[in-house]
């Protein structure tokens, strides 16, 4: 478990966690991203832009 960077709420993650992962904070619903597994660290997810076919 570890703590929401937005709201500050626990964020349960499972065993299997890896760097890149997109995992979302059932408080707030904020997606992050985990930058590290050990110690576990994250931060707020990338925003995906639309591509539209350019």
């Amino acid at each position: 478990m570890t703590e929401c960077i937005e709201c500050g709420a626990d964020v349960t993650l499972h065993d299997d966690l890896e760097v890149g992962e997109i995992v979302d904070c059932a408080t707030c619903g904020a997606e992050l991203e985990v930058l590290g597994t050990d110690p576990v660290e994250l931060d707020t997810a990338p925003e995906l832009e639309e591509d539209w076919g350019e």
